[in-house]
Parts: C-alpha cells; sequence; structure tokens
C-alpha cells in the first residue's frame, strides 16, 4: 500500500513543485513506483516539469466528472519509466473536494509504493483537498524570515487535519548569501522556527531549475539530484546521515 505524502509550504516561490518532481524521480531511481498528484487547481505545473503537458487530455476533475477511467488520466513521464502523475484541473472550479480527493487516492494507492501530492501554497480549500488523504507531510521553505515563519501556520493546519508526521526541507539553499543575510544564527535556528525537524537540504542549482523548466528530470551529476537521492532515501524510511547537500 502506498504511502501518501502532501508536499506543501506556507507561501508561493519556495520551489514546492521542483521538489515534489525532484523527489519522485529519486524515489522511481531507488526502484519505487511513484505517483505525483498535482493538486494546484487552474495553476498547475507538475506535467510542464514532467515533459507531459502535451499528451494530456484528461485531469484529475474528469475522472470524477465520469469522464474517463483513473487510468486514463494517469500520465508516464516518458524519460523515467515508474514515474507518473495526475494532473490537476485546468479550472479552480473543478478543485475536488477533501472527501473525494481521499476516496480517490484510497482507491489508487494500492498501485504505487509512495504517492506525492503537490499542494498549493498557503492554507486555503486546496490545501485542505490536498491533504486529506495524506499520512504525512513535507514543508518546503527557504532560508528567509517569510519563508520559515510562514511554517508555523501550516504546521498548524496540518495538526488539524490530523497529520503529525511533518518534516522539514530547506530548499534553494546557497550558504554565501545566508550566511550575508544575517537573519539565522545557523541552520538549527531555521528548524527550530519552522518546528518540524529536516528531512534535508537541497542547494541551489541553476542546472536543476533548467531541466525543470524543459520538463527533464533532475538527474545525474546536479547537487540538486545529489541531494534529492538522500532525502527519497530517509522518505523510503532509510537511515542516512543528514549534511548541508
Amino acid at each position: 500500500m502506498g504511502k501518501v505524502t502532501v508536499i506543501t509550504s506556507g507561501k508561493g516561490g519556495t520551489g514546492k513543485s521542483t521538489v515534489t518532481a525532484g523527489l519522485g524521480a529519486a524515489l522511481v531511481r531507488r526502484g519505487c513506483r511513484v505517483l505525483l498528484i498535482d493538486c494546484d487547481a487552474g495553476m498547475r505545473g507538475i506535467d510542464l516539469m514532467l515533459g507531459v503537458s502535451g499528451e494530456l487530455v484528461f485531469d484529475i476533475a474528469d475522472i470524477i466528472n465520469g469522464n474517463c477511467s483513473p487510468s486514463s488520466a494517469i500520465y508516464p513521464c516518458k524519460t523515467m519509466p515508474e514515474l507518473y502523475i495526475l494532473p490537476a484541473p485546468q479550472n479552480v472550479r473543478d478543485e475536488l473536494s477533501p472527501s473525494v480527493m481521499k476516496q480517490l487516492t484510497d482507491a489508487i494507492k494500492g498501485y504505487y509504493d509512495h504517492i506525492l501530492i503537490d499542494c498549493p501554497a498557503g492554507i486555503g480549500s486546496g490545501f485542505e483537498t490536498a491533504a486529506a488523504p495524506a499520512d504525512r507531510a513535507v514543508l518546503v521553505a527557504n532560508a528567509e524570515p517569510l519563508s520559515v515563519r510562514s511554517c508555523n501556520k501550516v504546521r498548524e493546519k496540518l495538526r488539524y487535519c490530523a497529520i503529525d508526521d511533518i518534516s522539514l526541507i530547506i530548499n534553494k539553499f546557497n550558504e554565501r548569501r545566508f550566511r550575508r543575510l544575517g537573519v539565522y544564527e545557523d541552520l538549527d535556528a531555521i528548524i527550530d522556527e519552522a518546528g518540524a525537524r529536516l528531512l534535508g537540504i537541497v542547494p541551489e542549482d541553476g542546472n536543476a531549475s533548467s531541466a525543470s523548466q524543459k520538463g527533464l528530470p533532475v538527474e545525474g551529476r546536479m547537487k540538486a539530484s545529489y541531494a534529492f537521492d538522500r532525502i527519497a532515501a530517509r522518505l523510503d524510511g532509510k537511515e542516512i546521515p543528514l549534511l548541508i547537500e
């Protein structure tokens, strides 16, 4: 039975969708079968990152409306077998309710080792829908005050949704910029303020950003790929030492 993880953030611009796609690819490299569910109705983007946007006919709303079977709305990533995407609706009005989202996810999770849900930023109705079927949550934040502070609100909301297994990824980390900013004494201060255990640190990586924009997986010798591989191992239950990756 697949483990369901919601990937979320308090504010936009943290690179949450890139983290979702990067973790999905890393889990596949570990031999897992992975489904990415895009829950950002009206603003979907995972399909572009995986290079399948030109093939989309159906989305998650079509399943609920009876226009297609679940398998018809789930698309394989051609460059990485065993990585699949269920796209979000194009229109916000087609956003699923939390209860329907949970029913759908429960019905299909047996076919995957992991399901990663890309949650809209913030704590609106889209957040509640994305969090409804989740067993655990990953907060994505950048090493800056507005991003880290917003984690508190998201963490409170996750616990209201009965999700207590909450971890943190610090994304797009640039140590030189972090030291120059001088807001936090060290990374422990960020972890304390976010209020979640650290799952990993993804370094700022222009090559990874470029790959995502071109619809290519983050892999190979990219710095971010190495970080995602280590984070995926932890997410998969392995004990991997934490490093500034």
